[in-house]
């Protein structure tokens, strides 16, 4: 959209050029396309549900409609008719009542399994679809090694499947001395360590469980193949205590999600993010993985089934399978020339994101 600001003493007015996702306006064309071209900006960007302004995060969108600058007509509208929690407005005060009684999830719990080994392996049933890769969430607790226990060394680990069931759970033997259980934290204590499997064994259990059944390790690199989608918060450093290196196009991780970043684009706790997009409180005391892995898998199915309209969704062309995202920038396909010809509203058109969206995990069932 172009915007015309007359200036005194001038005959001819100035145009400002305004984009069409986060409405930022520029004196020359030029710089609205250079602008376009930095901020990926698609349909899978967050956005106020009053103006359809897009934000990077959606911290950016919370602040934008509840924040302590927040644009005034858009908080009146939203204080009335939004949702806090998923950030979506309903049509009327009834709506949002009934939204929230099922927006709002209860905790999830285990009772036991801290003194419970599970292993129910590549048999267990995940899910009934095979058009779609599994879905498996990971949580691992640690305690410390090393003379002063700032070394993270695995004490315990914790897979469930997509309905929330369990798969595997087990403590696992430390590969160096404990010198701190961390148990305010971790709940963990020596007892629970002396009898527990061997980081070889446990890392062994984990890889059977991600592949699937599947045996072609290229295969998986590539395209995932039968193997699962690894859900989880802070990943690496999990995958890291568990000495496993998992292909990257198969991990979702809530800590690197650009959506659910700080508006800075730092990561936030899960605790945060289970109290924000969720509505319920987890870490109250000791860490228990299961729980964690309950709020990382959450997070994941709610922001998955949102509806994107948009074309990005990339599938290989053999099997129907999703393969690893790559980034891409249509505005190098064009000259300037090309682009200068274009509306704001086409160049949006043009954006593509900068990262794969979880709803494109969704778009494969249908």
């Amino acid at each position: 959209m172009e915007t015309m600001a007359a200036i005194p003493n001038s005959e001819s007015p100035i145009i400002r050029h305004k984009c069409s996702a986060c409405f930022k306006q520029y004196n020359k064309k030029e710089h609205l396309i250079e602008h376009m071209k930095a901020s990926y900006h698609s349909a899978h960007q967050a956005k106020c549900v009053v103006c359809k302004k897009y934000c990077k995060t959606l911290e950016s969108v919370r602040e934008h409609l509840t924040g302590p600058l927040a644009k005034n007509n858009c908080a009146c509208i939203f204080a009335s008719l939004g949702c806090n929690v998923c950030l979506k407005m309903f049509n009327g005060s009834d709506d949002l009542i009934a939204h929230r009684s099922t927006c709002c999830l209860a905790p999830a719990s285990f009772p036991g399994l801290e003194n419970m080994y599970v292993d129910h392996g590549v048999r267990h049933e995940m899910e009934f679809d095979d058009r779609v890769p599994k879905v498996i969430a990971l949580d691992c607790e640690m305690v410390g090694g090393g003379s002063d226990g700032s070394l993270d060394v695995c004490a315990r680990v914790c897979l469930i499947d997509l309905n929330e069931d369990v798969i595997f759970h087990s403590y696992v033997k430390p590969i160096i001395p404990v010198t701190d259980y961390r148990y305010e934290t971790t709940g963990i204590s020596e007892d629970y360590l002396v009898n527990a499997m061997p980081i070889g064994e446990v890392q062994k259990k984990v890889l059977e469980i991600l592949y699937n059944g599947e045996e072609s390790i290229s295969r998986i690199r590539l395209y995932g193949g039968k193997a699962c989608l690894l859900v989880g918060h802070s990943l690496d450093n999990d995958l890291d205590c568990l000495r496993i290196n998992y292909p990257d196009h198969l991990i979702r991780d809530s800590a690197k999600y650009v959506p659910l970043l700080k508006t800075n684009l730092v990561s936030h706790s899960l605790k945060y993010l289970t109290r924000t997009y969720l509505g319920y409180e987890i870490q109250s005391g000791a860490h228990d993985p299961y729980e964690d892995c309950v709020a990382a898998l959450r997070l994941y199915k709610r922001l998955r089934s949102q509806e994107h309209p948009s074309s990005e969704l990339v599938i290989h062309e053999n099997d129907g399978e999703p393969y690893e995202f790559e980034k891409r920038n249509n505005f190098d396909l064009l000259r300037v020339d090309e682009l200068l010809k274009k509306s704001p509203d086409e160049l949006l058109m043009m954006s593509t994101s900068n990262y794969r969206c979880w709803c494109l995990d969704g778009s494969v069932l249908c």
